[in-house]
């Protein structure tokens, strides 16, 4: 006698219907595993009403605990994390081994499809031939999230079932319960490194899109490096960002450089750290003045002309976009000592303005230079504060006209401590990070060692700030390239290096090709 088992059809009719016997054994599973009151009709087999999405189990989510949390460690390790910081509990679970590729995508897909998350495990230390074992970290976090079921891709289901400690463990997506997407775990962005899926990251990525949370891959480690990473973070404005990988860290430094992206704001060029994604081309000057530079040859106008036919000669021979730039004389080293006897002429913000709006409008970027004297870098610096404060201009501090007491301009050649060039770092890094702005340009001019007391303890560490060591030598090719050879190798790590080419004294003047044959490639090309 054979017995068969019946279910009522959906229709109205009282017909009956056989169902397969693994049918039933999924029916009587889920029945098993689910609170909710789905009954036979819950399943998908046969003639069955599949539950309705509301009546469905689903995860629920929470925000991270910190602003900015950086996952790194072992793939097993960040997987967890990942889970832990946007999952409060999950009704499904996938598990699968870290180091089982084909595995990995069909543990991810049946992750997606589930609305669940996806933790790995790793190889046995005991040997090749022995199977995976779940580690602590992972074991204590399936209990976190008290999952109903632990869908194992590629794994044997029986032993993960015990070392799990009793909960259902299947290996075929069929055997799961009806799930729905979660509530979406809303202001969370989840930062991936571009061109990087190791386990990890697909196991961290999968769980994110269980939660609802936002992906966006960066190219590289730095946000601000990446204009279309800068536009996603300025459109999502997350309130909490995971990034996956520890380049990205440490989690403070990624704050400053996220919350800079989200501003949306780019330099000329795009995105928000000056180098190496750029090159500048500069004239060098004081509007109005022609002695003291080729930008006061010619007006405002015709200086932005100029200099942008100028940037145009490098864009064939550079691999990064070039950028027209001014290097303007912000404070003027003079003959007398002046009302406040520095030496040193004060250019008024209300003269400079014109020129660094219009210019910043015309896509150029501006670098305001201080020619001391007597005075404190960082006084004269703390004066331009309202220009500083723009996102397209940067500062230059020229060693040659700081004087010593008793010193007068053009009677010997200034120099510095680095000491005082240092409280001008850190000003000026503090200053940017305090406006969230993009990365900004401090450049030291140098042509003789002495000009910078003490350079190997400059400040390179302030990741506001791209400092550019600039080589102001003229005179004939080979003493220039004598001088280049110095300065690029007494220079601090850290830093990149300028050039600057005299139309005057120099004899000749190099041409475009032959400034760009030096090593290291200069990033700054300044022209007096």
């Amino acid at each position: 006698m054979r017995l068969t088992t019946w279910t009522r059809s959906p229709a109205a009719d009282p017909l009956r219907y056989p169902v397969r016997a693994r049918t039933l054994r999924r029916c009587a599973l889920w029945l098993a595993l689910s609170a909710a009151a789905a009954g036979a009709a819950g399943c998908s087999g046969a003639g069955a009403h599949p539950l309705p999405p509301a009546a469905r189990l689903a995860a629920v989510t929470r925000l991270p605990a910190a602003a900015t949390t950086v996952l790194a460690g072992s793939p097993e390790l960040i997987a967890v994390q990942a889970a832990r910081h946007l999952l409060a509990s999950a009704p499904v679970l996938v598990i699968a081994n870290a180091r089982d590729k084909a595995g990995l995508a069909r543990a991810a897909a049946a992750a997606v499809a589930a609305h669940a998350p996806l933790l790995l495990i790793g190889q046995a230390s005991a040997g090749a031939g022995q199977a995976p074992q779940v580690s602590a970290a992972v074991r204590t976090e399936i209990g976190s999230l008290k999952p109903r079921v632990v869908l194992a891709v590629g794994l044997p289901g029986r032993r993960l079932s015990a070392d799990l400690r009793g909960i259902p463990v299947v290996t075929a997506a069929a055997m799961l319960p009806p799930t729905r997407a979660a509530g979406p775990v809303s202001g969370v962005a989840i930062l991936v490194r571009e061109g990087r899926a190791g386990a990890g990251t697909l196991a961290a990525v999968t769980t994110a899109r269980a939660a609802g949370a936002q992906v966006i891959p960066v190219r590289g480690d730095d946000p601000r490096a990446d204009p279309a990473a800068i536009a996603a973070l300025s459109a999502a404005r997350p309130r909490r960002v995971l990034a996956i990988g520890a380049g990205f860290g440490p989690a403070a430094r990624l704050a400053s450089r996220v919350a800079v992206a989200v501003t949306g704001v780019q330099l000329p060029g795009g995105g928000q750290v000056l180098f190496p994604m750029r090159r500048l081309v500069a004239l060098y000057g004081y509007p109005g003045t022609p002695s003291l530079g080729a930008l006061g040859e010619q007006g405002l106008t015709a200086s932005i002309r100029r200099v942008s036919k100028l940037a145009a000669l490098y864009r064939p021979l550079s691999a990064v976009p070039v950028v027209p730039a001014f290097e303007i004389l912000a404070t003027v080293a003079q003959g007398s000592p002046g009302y406040d006897g520095t030496y040193s002429y004060q250019t008024p913000i209300s003269v400079l303005r014109p020129w660094v709006r219009r210019a910043n409008a015309a896509g150029l970027y501006v670098v305001l230079d201080l020619q001391p004297g007597r005075a404190s870098l960082l006084t004269q610096a703390m004066h331009y504060r309202s220009l500083l404060r723009l996102p397209d201009v940067g500062l230059a501090l020229d060693p040659e006209w700081k004087l010593q007491p008793g010193q007068r301009p053009l009677r010997q050649i200034g120099s510095v401590d680095i000491s005082e060039v240092n409280s001008v770092v850190s000003w000026l890094a503090a200053l940017t990070e305090h406006y969230h702005l993009p990365q900004k340009l401090l450049v030291l001019h140098q042509f003789r060692l002495s000009m910078i007391i003490g350079e190997q303890h400059l400040d390179t560490r302030q990741d506001a700030l791209a400092i550019v060591i600039h080589m102001d030598g003229q005179g004939t090719p080979f003493d220039k390239e004598e001088t280049w050879r110095a300065v690029t190798g007494a220079a601090p790590a850290g830093v990149f290096f300028g050039w600057k080419n005299f139309f005057v004294k120099d004899h000749p003047m190099l041409t475009p090709q032959q400034t760009m044959e030096h090593t290291p490639l200069p990033v700054m090309i300044s022209y007096e």
